[in-house]
């Protein structure tokens, strides 16, 4: 049982990285660069995607069509005031968000910034790790044999260096992409 919560909690930590990676932006236009914006839909706050259409036209732009005209204004106000960087014109029917090509320096920052997100994932995992591994010494403390806690150790340690070895592989895609001019 205590295995099965290991890996159900230490894929929660990687679904979360992944998310938050998304939001992080490399050269190219995506909707996710849009994800987190909220509007003020009639009082409420509202995600952006639930107001709007958020498209691309090619690699490096964004369209947000939003599902009533007359929040059109409130949508750019809204991608403004994120401190996304970004300044999207209004054409009456839409908005159209050119995306500015990062620098290297931005690219870097990013870079970091992913980096970051990284290692917060690690500690989550290893977290994760400490319950399981104290749990397991509280069943041995209840008469569980040494010799099924040490193979269950063997395993969370395994299990752990397993999703630490896939962080690794999502961050160095995602810093590969950020690089990519």
């Amino acid at each position: 049982m205590t295995i099965s919560e290991f890996k159900s909690s230490n894929e929660k930590s990687l679904t979360f990285l992944s998310s938050e990676l998304r939001k992080i932006r490399t050269g190219k236009a995506t909707p996710d660069m849009l994800s987190g914006v909220m509007v003020d839909y009639y009082g409420s706050m509202t995600d952006l995607s639930q107001v709007a259409n958020v498209g691309t036209l090619d690699g490096r732009t964004l369209t947000v069509q939003p599902w009533e005209k007359n929040i059109l204004s409130e949508c750019a106000k809204a991608i403004i005031n994120s401190n996304l960087g970004l300044a999207p014109q209004d054409n009456g029917e839409m908005l159209i968000i050119t995306i500015p090509m990062l620098t290297e320096e931005r690219r870097k920052d990013l870079a970091k910034i992913a980096k970051s997100e990284g290692e917060h994932a690690k500690v989550s995992i290893r977290n994760n790790r400490k319950d399981a591994m104290d749990y397991v010494k509280e069943l041995k403390n209840e008469g569980l044999s040494e010799d099924i806690v040490k193979s269950a150790e063997a395993e969370i340690q395994e299990i752990t260096n397993s999703y630490v070895k896939r962080i690794d592989e999502v961050l160095d895609a995602k810093e590969k992409d950020i690089m990519k001019i």
